[in-house]
Protein backbone atom coordinates (compact mmCIF):
# COMPACT_ATOMS: atom_id res chain seq x y z
CA UNK A 1 0.00 0.00 0.00
CA UNK A 2 1.13 3.47 -1.11
CA UNK A 3 2.24 5.71 2.43
CA UNK A 4 0.34 9.55 1.23
CA UNK A 5 -0.82 12.33 3.50
CA UNK A 6 -4.06 11.19 3.13
CA UNK A 7 -5.06 7.81 2.81
CA UNK A 8 -8.87 8.56 2.14
CA UNK A 9 -7.82 10.67 -0.48
CA UNK A 10 -7.65 10.10 -3.92
CA UNK A 11 -5.60 12.33 -5.45
CA UNK A 12 -2.43 11.18 -6.52
CA UNK A 13 0.60 10.69 -4.21
CA UNK A 14 2.81 13.52 -6.62
CA UNK A 15 -0.40 16.71 -5.99
CA UNK A 16 -0.62 15.18 -2.22
CA UNK A 17 2.75 15.73 -1.40
CA UNK A 18 2.91 19.26 -3.69
CA UNK A 19 0.08 20.34 -1.61
CA UNK A 20 1.38 19.66 1.90
CA UNK A 21 4.52 21.20 1.00
CA UNK A 22 2.56 24.10 0.24
CA UNK A 23 0.49 24.28 3.15
CA UNK A 24 4.04 23.66 5.43
CA UNK A 25 6.72 25.63 3.32
CA UNK A 26 5.77 28.71 5.70
CA UNK A 27 7.53 27.01 8.65
CA UNK A 28 9.43 24.35 6.89
CA UNK A 29 13.17 25.12 8.06
CA UNK A 30 12.00 26.56 11.59
CA UNK A 31 10.54 22.81 12.06
CA UNK A 32 13.67 21.00 10.66
CA UNK A 33 15.31 22.58 13.29
CA UNK A 34 13.18 21.83 15.75
CA UNK A 35 12.76 18.20 15.27
CA UNK A 36 15.88 17.16 14.87
CA UNK A 37 17.08 19.26 17.69
CA UNK A 38 19.23 20.62 15.00
CA UNK A 39 21.05 17.40 14.43
CA UNK A 40 19.88 17.32 11.11
CA UNK A 41 22.59 20.36 10.05
CA UNK A 42 25.16 17.52 10.51
CA UNK A 43 23.79 14.90 8.89
CA UNK A 44 23.53 16.98 5.63
CA UNK A 45 26.81 17.93 5.80
CA UNK A 46 28.37 14.79 6.30
CA UNK A 47 26.17 13.71 3.58
CA UNK A 48 28.00 16.77 1.21
CA UNK A 49 31.04 15.73 2.28
CA UNK A 50 30.87 12.33 0.64
CA UNK A 51 31.45 14.36 -2.51
CA UNK A 52 34.77 15.90 -1.60
CA UNK A 53 36.69 13.91 -3.52
CA UNK A 54 34.85 13.90 -6.80
CA UNK A 55 34.71 17.67 -6.74
CA UNK A 56 31.79 17.84 -9.27
CA UNK A 57 31.25 21.21 -10.88
CA UNK A 58 27.53 20.72 -12.01
CA UNK A 59 25.27 19.17 -9.36
CA UNK A 60 21.76 18.82 -9.40
CA UNK A 61 19.46 18.66 -6.12
CA UNK A 62 16.30 16.92 -6.22
CA UNK A 63 13.56 17.84 -3.80
CA UNK A 64 15.14 20.70 -2.81
CA UNK A 65 12.75 22.44 -1.19
CA UNK A 66 13.99 25.74 0.49
CA UNK A 67 17.68 24.86 -0.71
CA UNK A 68 18.76 24.81 2.33
CA UNK A 69 21.01 21.41 1.00
CA UNK A 70 21.96 22.94 -2.28
CA UNK A 71 23.16 26.23 -0.13
CA UNK A 72 25.44 24.12 1.88
CA UNK A 73 26.57 22.12 -1.31
CA UNK A 74 27.83 25.44 -3.08
CA UNK A 75 29.44 26.07 0.37
CA UNK A 76 31.55 22.76 1.06
CA UNK A 77 32.38 21.87 -2.57
CA UNK A 78 32.00 25.33 -4.53
CA UNK A 79 30.82 23.92 -7.78
CA UNK A 80 30.39 26.12 -11.03
CA UNK A 81 26.38 25.61 -10.62
CA UNK A 82 23.59 23.87 -8.61
CA UNK A 83 20.30 23.53 -10.42
CA UNK A 84 17.85 22.70 -7.53
CA UNK A 85 13.86 21.01 -8.35
CA UNK A 86 10.92 20.36 -6.52
CA UNK A 87 7.20 20.05 -6.96
CA UNK A 88 5.92 22.75 -4.36
CA UNK A 89 6.30 26.38 -5.96
CA UNK A 90 5.50 27.52 -2.43
CA UNK A 91 8.87 26.15 -1.33
CA UNK A 92 10.81 27.32 -4.16
CA UNK A 93 9.71 30.80 -3.57
CA UNK A 94 11.09 30.43 -0.05
CA UNK A 95 14.13 29.16 -1.29
CA UNK A 96 14.32 32.16 -3.58
CA UNK A 97 13.98 34.69 -1.46
CA UNK A 98 16.87 32.90 1.17
CA UNK A 99 19.25 33.20 -2.26
CA UNK A 100 18.39 36.52 -2.60
CA UNK A 101 19.64 37.90 0.54
CA UNK A 102 22.71 35.91 0.49
CA UNK A 103 25.89 38.00 -0.64
CA UNK A 104 27.34 36.91 -2.97
CA UNK A 105 24.31 35.07 -4.09
CA UNK A 106 25.36 31.56 -5.05
CA UNK A 107 25.54 30.40 -8.80
CA UNK A 108 22.29 28.34 -7.31
CA UNK A 109 18.93 28.29 -9.47
CA UNK A 110 15.84 26.83 -8.25
CA UNK A 111 13.24 25.59 -10.35
CA UNK A 112 9.85 23.85 -10.45
CA UNK A 113 10.65 19.90 -11.34
CA UNK A 114 9.35 15.99 -10.87
CA UNK A 115 11.37 13.85 -10.25
CA UNK A 116 9.64 11.54 -12.80
CA UNK A 117 9.88 13.98 -15.84
CA UNK A 118 13.62 15.85 -15.33
CA UNK A 119 13.39 18.33 -18.27
CA UNK A 120 17.49 17.65 -18.22
CA UNK A 121 19.69 15.85 -21.35
CA UNK A 122 21.50 12.52 -20.60
CA UNK A 123 24.71 12.71 -18.69
CA UNK A 124 23.94 16.71 -17.69
CA UNK A 125 25.29 16.21 -14.28
CA UNK A 126 28.51 15.62 -12.09
CA UNK A 127 26.47 14.44 -9.40
CA UNK A 128 22.91 14.35 -7.60
CA UNK A 129 21.58 15.20 -4.20
CA UNK A 130 18.51 14.28 -2.26
CA UNK A 131 18.01 15.14 1.23
CA UNK A 132 14.62 13.62 2.95
CA UNK A 133 13.17 13.50 -0.30
CA UNK A 134 13.56 10.03 -1.88
CA UNK A 135 10.21 8.92 0.13
CA UNK A 136 8.33 11.02 -0.97
CA UNK A 137 8.55 10.02 -4.60
CA UNK A 138 5.38 8.76 -5.70
CA UNK A 139 7.20 6.18 -7.74
CA UNK A 140 10.64 5.14 -6.77
CA UNK A 141 11.78 3.23 -9.18
CA UNK A 142 11.14 5.44 -12.01
CA UNK A 143 12.31 8.26 -9.75
CA UNK A 144 15.86 6.92 -9.46
CA UNK A 145 15.91 5.43 -13.08
CA UNK A 146 15.81 9.06 -14.07
CA UNK A 147 18.32 10.64 -11.96
CA UNK A 148 20.73 8.50 -12.88
CA UNK A 149 20.08 8.94 -16.53
CA UNK A 150 20.85 12.82 -15.96
CA UNK A 151 24.20 11.80 -14.24
CA UNK A 152 27.46 10.97 -16.16
CA UNK A 153 29.04 7.97 -15.88
CA UNK A 154 31.96 8.03 -12.94
CA UNK A 155 29.58 10.65 -11.63
CA UNK A 156 28.09 9.89 -8.31
CA UNK A 157 24.68 9.83 -6.02
CA UNK A 158 24.46 11.00 -2.84
CA UNK A 159 21.01 10.52 -0.70
CA UNK A 160 20.22 11.21 2.72
CA UNK A 161 16.99 10.14 4.01
CA UNK A 162 15.11 9.00 7.22
CA UNK A 163 15.99 5.28 8.82
CA UNK A 164 14.68 3.36 12.04
CA UNK A 165 17.61 2.04 14.60
CA UNK A 166 18.08 -1.37 14.73
CA UNK A 167 18.48 -1.32 18.56
CA UNK A 168 15.02 -2.48 20.07
CA UNK A 169 15.48 0.28 23.11
CA UNK A 170 16.49 3.04 20.65
CA UNK A 171 13.57 1.89 18.40
CA UNK A 172 11.36 2.43 21.12
CA UNK A 173 12.15 5.42 21.98
CA UNK A 174 12.24 6.45 18.35
CA UNK A 175 8.67 5.59 17.79
CA UNK A 176 7.32 7.12 20.80
CA UNK A 177 8.88 10.39 19.71
CA UNK A 178 7.90 10.17 16.16
CA UNK A 179 4.21 8.85 16.16
CA UNK A 180 3.55 10.58 19.71
CA UNK A 181 5.58 14.07 20.29
CA UNK A 182 6.41 15.11 16.12
CA UNK A 183 2.67 15.70 14.96
CA UNK A 184 1.65 17.24 18.23
CA UNK A 185 4.40 20.25 17.54
CA UNK A 186 4.67 19.73 13.76
CA UNK A 187 0.75 20.11 13.52
CA UNK A 188 0.50 22.55 16.19
CA UNK A 189 3.85 25.40 14.66
CA UNK A 190 2.28 24.48 10.88
CA UNK A 191 -1.23 24.01 11.19
CA UNK A 192 -0.95 20.98 9.00
CA UNK A 193 -1.10 17.57 11.72
CA UNK A 194 -1.75 15.26 9.02
CA UNK A 195 1.66 16.49 7.08
CA UNK A 196 3.51 15.64 10.75
CA UNK A 197 1.34 12.38 11.10
CA UNK A 198 2.43 10.67 7.13
CA UNK A 199 6.00 11.97 8.48
CA UNK A 200 6.99 9.27 10.45
CA UNK A 201 4.25 6.61 8.37
CA UNK A 202 6.42 7.12 5.05
CA UNK A 203 9.36 6.69 7.00
CA UNK A 204 8.30 3.48 8.25
CA UNK A 205 6.92 2.19 4.67
CA UNK A 206 10.24 3.15 3.13
CA UNK A 207 12.32 0.41 1.70
CA UNK A 208 15.49 1.73 3.42
CA UNK A 209 18.86 -0.10 3.84
CA UNK A 210 19.38 -3.11 1.73
CA UNK A 211 16.22 -2.91 -0.43
CA UNK A 212 16.91 0.81 -1.56
CA UNK A 213 20.57 -0.05 -1.96
CA UNK A 214 18.76 -2.63 -4.77
CA UNK A 215 17.00 -0.12 -5.75
CA UNK A 216 19.85 2.24 -6.89
CA UNK A 217 21.29 -0.52 -8.25
CA UNK A 218 18.30 -1.34 -10.72
CA UNK A 219 18.67 1.99 -11.57
CA UNK A 220 22.16 1.71 -12.92
CA UNK A 221 24.20 2.69 -9.96
CA UNK A 222 27.34 0.56 -8.55
CA UNK A 223 29.22 0.68 -5.17
CA UNK A 224 26.35 1.44 -3.30
CA UNK A 225 27.10 2.09 0.23
CA UNK A 226 25.12 3.11 3.21
CA UNK A 227 26.77 4.91 6.61
CA UNK A 228 24.08 5.20 9.56
CA UNK A 229 24.09 8.22 11.40
CA UNK A 230 23.20 8.79 15.14
CA UNK A 231 22.18 4.82 15.79
CA UNK A 232 20.00 4.60 11.76
CA UNK A 233 17.82 7.53 12.33
CA UNK A 234 19.28 9.03 9.10
CA UNK A 235 21.44 7.02 6.39
CA UNK A 236 23.44 8.51 4.01
CA UNK A 237 23.09 6.37 0.37
CA UNK A 238 26.56 6.64 -1.80
CA UNK A 239 26.21 5.24 -5.39
CA UNK A 240 28.67 5.73 -8.73
CA UNK A 241 27.49 6.11 -11.54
Amino acid sequence: MMIVPDQNSDVSKRKQVESMFDSISHKYDFLNRIISFGIDKHWRKKAILCLKDYKPQCILDIATGTGDFAILANKLLNPNQIIGVDISEKMIAFGQAKLNKLSPRPNIELQSGDSENLIFDDAAFDAAIVAFGVRNFENLQASMNEISRTIKNGGALVVLEFGIPKNPVSRFFYRLYFHGFLPIIGGLVSGNKKAYSYLPRSVEGFPYGEKFIEILKKAGFQNVTIKYLTMGIANIYFAQK
